[in-house]
């Protein structure tokens, strides 16, 4: 869920090319990949295939769409994918969007039985605020927008189990290579009965953090993903994929995977451009500074040279303030 559109807004921010957030959260809607996280983040899933989990348990196609956040604005009829309603509307609470939402079947239990998962991107740590926090009120929301939807006030027993999903590109380096899943777990205060599981086990968030190739347990599906959003070439990652997960690109992901380097080099020249424009500048301001500060210095060593003044008298002459002298002393200390 998001105030932009698919695989975050700070993948945005830090490239503020929406064509490139429309390639990566397309490349990450494809079902084998959703599958290899679901595999790894979701307890009900660590038995089964990747395939079999991408071709027998994801409902439909993930939802995919650009409805806004802010209800003043207009949604885009160019909506990318229909499924599961990713846009999340309450009577008294703002209207939201989530990345990438879908329904998944459960292994083992019965057809009406379904988790709603989510799947969340933040390219940018420090928003100001906890980053479980955002999540947990992401999947409190996909909790309460299922009443009059999915089921009857009187019908809380069809509540399903949601799953909300961030994968966070750049974290701080201790949160690097790291994957934690938060839940609600029963605790007994008083007396030692046990409730079901099932009927309190609604709601679990799992923060996946990326890390570098040179850092501590990058394997897996953290590496997976690195490998995926990293500035390698389509070629490189084709190959990375392929020998070491077993893991073909399809046809759309090496699509996107090209758009998404295209669009990053571009970004990245232009940045380099702008780079070279505000190091120019700097050098020249830095020049004109330099130039004024000689200027000064040599006004102030011929009124002390010419008048026989001190330092401080050629200084009160020139007007110069208290705070920028100490710079000029030390210059003119052997002519004292």
């Amino acid at each position: 869920m998001t105030t932009e559109t698919t695989l975050a807004e700070t993948i945005r921010i830090t490239n503020p090319n929406p064509k490139y957030d429309n390639a990566c959260k397309r490349m990450f809607s494809e079902k084998i990949l959703l599958a290899h996280i679901m595999k790894t983040c979701i307890a009900e899933y660590k038995d089964i295939s990747e395939d079999e989990i991408a071709e027998k348990y994801i409902e439909g196609q993930p939802e995919v769409s650009q409805v806004p956040v802010f209800q003043d604005e207009e949604p885009d009829e160019n909506s990318l994918i229909d499924g599961l309603p990713n846009e999340d509307i309450s009577e008294k609470e703002k209207r939201v969007t989530y990345d990438i939402h879908f329904w998944a079947g459960i292994p083992n239990q019965k057809k009406h039985n379904r988790l709603i998962i989510n799947i969340e991107s933040q390219n940018k740590w420090d928003v100001g605020y906890p980053l479980t926090k955002r999540a947990v009120y992401y999947a409190c929301r996909l909790i309460s927008a299922q009443r009059g939807r999915d089921f009857k006030p009187s019908e809380y027993g069809r509540l399903n189990k949601i799953y909300s999903i961030w994968i966070a590109a750049n974290p701080p380096k201790k949160y690097e290579n790291t994957i934690n899943r938060f839940f609600i777990a029963e605790e007994q205060l008083v007396g030692d009965v046990e409730y079901k599981k099932a009927n309190y086990d609604l709601l679990s968030i799992v923060m996946i953090g990326l890390g570098k190739p040179d850092s501590p347990r990058y394997d897996g599906l953290l590496k997976m993903l690195e490998v995926l959003l990293s500035k390698r070439t389509v070629e490189e990652k084709k190959h990375i994929l392929q020998e070491e997960f077993n893991f073909k690109m399809t046809e759309n992901m090496i699509k996107e995977a090209t758009e998404m380097c295209n669009l990053s080099q571009a970004i990245e020249d232009k940045g380099i451009a702008k780079g070279i424009d505000i190091g120019i500048e700097k050098g020249i301001e830095k020049g004109i500074e330099k130039g004024r500060f000689e200027a000064t210095l040599s006004n102030i060593q011929s009124l002390m040279y010419k008048v026989s003044w001190t330092a401080e008298q050629a200084m009160d002459a020139l007007n110069i303030p208290q705070e920028e002298r100490s710079q000029y002393l030390p210059k003119l200390k052997h002519l004292n």
